[in-house]
């Protein structure tokens, strides 16, 4: 992961000296700027890319909660204040953390900790499912690539899987579960314990069955809700 560009705000230069001091301990965060009020943060967050604000409540003119409801998209944010009672309304509003004024630097390392954590998830499920257009199988004592695109469906077979395309059946002994992780959750869905189909290969879908190439695959009951509700959306 990227260092983790933060925003320090704060009405108080005593706090704000006490959080660079901290963020300069740490190798794996760097403070983008500081500012006294919140319409200066917001001035700042037009221009810069900020993964984290180190966010003060108690702040005049407008305050830290009310600077996070203004934002269309803000990011995540970690509220410093001297002020417990403030603590429900700040996690109401998905705070990674809150830190209660003073704090040592131990505790803001547990903060920092929590929005990398945080931040790591976020990338996970952002990450562009098309970075790779195909996987590798072990078949017949081959390594086989097989495009996303080529592939109809997945049948659990045993102790093995088969990958169906259109020109050749692959049989491989990996899991069903683990090749599900691998492809991509927008062209692929699974329609039974042991059945996997691309979803743009689907000619039609009449009760429980699925036509899809060559075969028509049953449909469990307790996906077939979760099967409509991703082609109504496409």
């Amino acid at each position: 992961m990227n260092s983790i560009r933060c925003l320090i705000i704060d009405d108080e230069p005593l706090s704000i000296r006490i959080l660079e001091k901290y963020v300069k301990e740490m190798p794996n965060i760097e403070s983008i700027g500081s500012c006294e009020n919140a319409f200066e943060a917001m001035e700042i967050l037009k221009k810069e890319k900020i993964d984290v604000l180190f966010l003060d409540i108690n702040m005049p003119k407008l305050s830290g909660l009310s600077l996070m409801k203004s934002l269309t998209n803000p990011p995540l944010v970690v509220f410093t204040t001297a002020y417990p009672e403030y603590a429900i309304e700040g996690f109401e509003l998905e705070a990674v953390d809150y830190l209660l004024k003073p704090f040592s630097l131990e505790r803001f390392i547990k903060a920092v900790q929590k929005v990398e954590e945080k931040l790591a998830f976020i990338q996970s499920l952002n990450r562009d499912e098309k970075s790779s257009e195909f996987l590798f199988i072990k078949s017949d004592k081959k390594l086989y690539k097989i495009d996303y695109q080529d592939i109809t469906a997945l049948k659990a077979y045993g102790d093995y899987v088969k990958i169906i395309t259109p020109k050749k059946t692959f049989l491989t002994k990996e899991k069903l579960s683990q090749l599900e992780n691998e492809l991509p959750k927008s062209e692929f869905f699974r329609i039974h314990r042991s059945h996997i189909i691309a979803l743009n290969k689907i000619e039609f879908i009449e009760g429980n069955l699925v036509k899809i190439g060559m075969e028509k695959l049953p449909i469990a009951n307790t996906y077939k809700e979760m099967l409509m509700e991703k082609l109504k959306k496409g």
